[in-house]
């Protein structure tokens, strides 16, 4: 019989993921399941829980590929970090929010329970979505960094007291120069992240596509932009800037811009896999979670198509 390795990601900062964790922990022990945990989970959860002796350790007694799922307790951040740690292995993420607003979380806590309960019995649907490839390139053009992210790659200025000088080419064409704080190249999924906070559009998740959006830019054209998901696109810091930039994917992993280097953002050959348990609209998640205003919509008529 083959073992079922699911990955229990959690911090240990807040009492109350402890304890969902513990509790996560146990149900899958108790249907048969092997609970797996990042090896900085296993010591920080470890040090509250005490003994873990049900779970085994990834990276050492399980290999990423070797996950069938992961169950994330945190917000979007925890989720951001899950879909490092099965990058490389595709086990799909269902994401319980122990967050504030958690996106990216299809099941609050109180849903716990059945949730597993369903991961168990394998009740549940896999979602793609969308990744970008990342590349830093000096300026002979070699490649000096290869990174991805979920939801956005973003060339911010490394100084706070000068703007940064860029260019921007879509699909190996120049677009507009100009000086500005940064440059958020965007996935669907991070549209409502830092795209959404610089003012770039929502897209939603089965549309495909990328989105660029320049930040305090000091230029006549400083729109955001929607490519095509076959685009390619790159920021180029340029060499008459007088400061350096750097890069960041999901706020998670940075690279420093020197002038003269380039970031090229295409479309990543593997995606991102998310669980669901419900088929729920996209409407209706923006709605819940951005508490937006809906009183007084009537509806379609009734037997009209909508």
């Amino acid at each position: 019989m083959t073992t079922r390795n699911i990955l229990v990601v959690a911090h240990a900062h807040r009492t109350e993921t402890v304890a969902a964790a513990r509790r996560v922990l146990d149900a899958l022990a108790e249907a048969g399941a092997q609970p797996v945990l990042a090896a900085d989970d296993r010591i920080e959860l470890g040090a509250v829980l005490g003994s873990l002796d049900e779970v085994v350790t990834l990276g050492v007694d399980v290999a990423v590929r070797e996950l069938e799922l992961a169950i994330v307790l945190g917000g979007d951040g925890t989720i951001l970090r899950a879909a490092e740690l099965v990058r490389d292995g595709g086990a799909p993420i269902l994401g319980i929010n122990m967050g504030h607003v958690g996106f990216l979380a299809e099941i609050e806590p109180d849903d716990m329970d059945d949730a597993v309960r369903r991961v168990i019995a394998r009740d549940y649907t896999v979602e793609e979505r969308m990744a970008l490839s990342v590349q830093v390139q000096d300026v002979d053009e070699n490649v000096v960094y290869d990174t991805w992210a979920l939801n956005e790659a973003t060339v911010e200025k490394a100084s706070r007291e000068r703007m940064l000088e860029v260019v921007i080419e879509v699909d190996e064409r120049p677009l507009s120069s100009f000086g500005c704080d940064g440059v958020v190249v965007s996935t669907p999924t991070g549209s409502t992240a830092y795209n959404f906070s610089a003012g770039g559009p929502v897209i939603w998740p089965t549309v495909e596509a990328i989105a660029v959006v320049p930040l305090s830019a000091h230029a006549l054209f400083a729109r955001a932009l929607v490519l095509a998901p076959e685009s390619t696109v790159a920021i180029e810091v340029l060499t008459r800037t007088t400061t350096a930039g750097i890069l960041w994917c999901d706020g998670r992993r940075s690279h420093d811009l020197p002038p003269g280097a380039r970031v090229v953002v295409r479309r990543s050959p593997e995606p991102v896999r998310l669980a669901r348990l419900h088929l729920a609209a996209f409407t209706d998640r923006l709605v819940r979670k951005f508490r937006l205003p809906v009183t007084g919509w009537r509806g379609p008529a009734a037997g009209h198509p909508a």
